[in-house]
Order: structure tokens, then sequence, then C-alpha cells
């Protein structure tokens, strides 16, 4: 049985002291792959750098809306300028992200959407799916998504909702928008009753794992570090959710993975 972790930020200093132990417990349960996802473009050669050490991680470039980039100075073309180039100049970038919108205490929306709107259309002129991180802003995510698609209706957005959290109304939407699902370790908290509800009826092959780690460690590990091979805790509780074996729901997630991010 292999699982692919399709959201890791393994780069963060939360594991500078063990990354090779951590490694080796992804390895044990079965991980074999891994989405590194980007904050900053100023952090890729990080990336670059595990890459380099891990054959089994890919990487993502893009700009997360709660940058310190954005939050002080505003969305500015010379930052997309750079995103494009990274993605375009390093094979193994397999996606546009993170990018999208968090509204939750924000006092920068507009500029958040013209980030997003940016990077979705940096994502489509290089034929590379996006990692979207949407919080307190799925109406608004909803909306750009549309609009985006409107301007090339022959190719519509490839992408992942990612952490996803969203109630099964909102989970539709981004389904109908031909978007994949990941869920998270949220997916195991006993009062995520909304989100257990949509982790029932997302497509088979729309359904993706991850960890989002360091955060959200997923029951049993709740409190904890997160770390790649808790995904592991994630596939078993999606599978319980949608009365399948572990390992049916781990070749399901896999094989999306490696659709979507054109995995080798």
């Amino acid at each position: 049985m292999q699982l692919v972790d399709t959201h890791v930020h393994i780069n963060f200093k939360d594991f500078q002291a063990d990354l090779n132990a951590v490694r080796d417990r992804w390895l044990s349960n079965g991980v074999t792959k891994l989405v590194h996802s980007c904050v900053s473009p100023d952090e890729f050669p990080q990336l670059q750098a595990i890459a380099d050490q891990f054959p089994e991680v890919s990487l993502a470039v893009g700009l997360h809306p709660l940058d310190k980039n954005l939050n002080t100075t505003g969305w500015h073309p010379e930052i997309g300028d750079r995103i494009k180039s990274l993605a375009s100049s390093e094979p193994r970038v397999v996606a546009i992200g993170e990018t999208g919108l968090d509204f939750f205490k924000s006092d920068n929306e507009a500029a958040q959407i013209e980030a997003f709107k940016s990077q979705l259309r940096t994502a489509r002129s290089l034929n590379l799916p996006v990692i979207i991180h949407s919080r307190e802003a799925s109406v608004a995510t909803r909306q750009v998504l549309q609009e985006i698609n409107a301007e090339a209706p022959q190719e519509p957005i490839r992408g992942v909702m990612h952490c996803w959290a969203g109630n099964p109304e909102e989970t539709q939407w981004f389904v109908d928008l031909g978007m994949y699902i990941s869920f998270s370790g949220v997916v195991t908290f006993k009062n995520a009753h909304d989100l257990h509800e949509s982790a029932k009826f997302v497509p088979s092959d729309r359904l993706l794992v991850e960890t989002d780690c360091p955060f959200l460690a997923p029951v049993p590990k709740r409190g904890k570090r997160n770390e790649p091979a808790y995904v592991l805790h994630v596939a078993e509780h999606v599978a319980k959710l949608r009365n399948v074996e572990l390992v049916t729901l781990a070749e399901q997630t896999t094989n999306n993975a490696f659709t979507l991010f054109s995995l080798a």
C-alpha cells in the first residue's frame, strides 16, 4: 500500500532537528510521494534543497494569501513574474500554490483576490494545477474561479481545495468546478460534522489526503507536531467515513495525486 501526502511544509523550523527521522517514519507508513507547498517564492530555495535530499518530494511555488509580502505591500506583478519564472525553470514543480483566499481576520481582501487571480492565470499558462487555500472565503473563491474559467472556457482551472473544511454545499460547488478535494487531519476531529458529511460524497476520482504538516495533526496525534507519516491516520478515517477498505482508499487517492500532479 502506498500513500501520497499532497500538502506538506517540511521546510519549517519545526523539522530542522530531525528531518531524516521524519523521513524514515513517512517511508515506514507507505508514503512514497510528497507535494511540498510553498508559502512565498522567497522560501523556494529551501524547497529545492529538500527535494535534492529526498527525491520523492515534488514542489509547488506560489504566494499564500496571508504571506507578509502580500499583507505589508499588497500585490505586485513582479511577484507573479517570479513565481512564473521559478515554475517554468524547475522541472520538479508540479503545481502553483499555495494560493487562494483567507478572510479570517483579514483586512486585505482586494489584494488577496488580485494575487489569487494572477496565480490562477499563471497556472493556466503553464498547464499546471493550482493548490487552493480557502478559509472563510468559499463564496469569493468560487466567484474568482468562475471568473477565471470564463476567460478561457476551453481551459478550466485544474486544482485542489487543500485542507478542505467546507460544508457539503460548499464542497459540491468545487466538485462542480472540477476541483479535487483534499482532506487533512481536520476530518478526524469528532466535532467536524459537516466535513464528515462532505468526505462521504466526494467522487472517488476527486479525493486526496494530506497532512498540511506541521499543522493540524490528526487523531490520535492531535496536539503534537504533524508530520507526513500521519497522513495514514487521515486516510484511515476517510476510509471509515466512506465505508471502504483502507487499501482501496489509499489506491484511489494515490492514483488521483499522480493524475492531478503528473507525478512519476
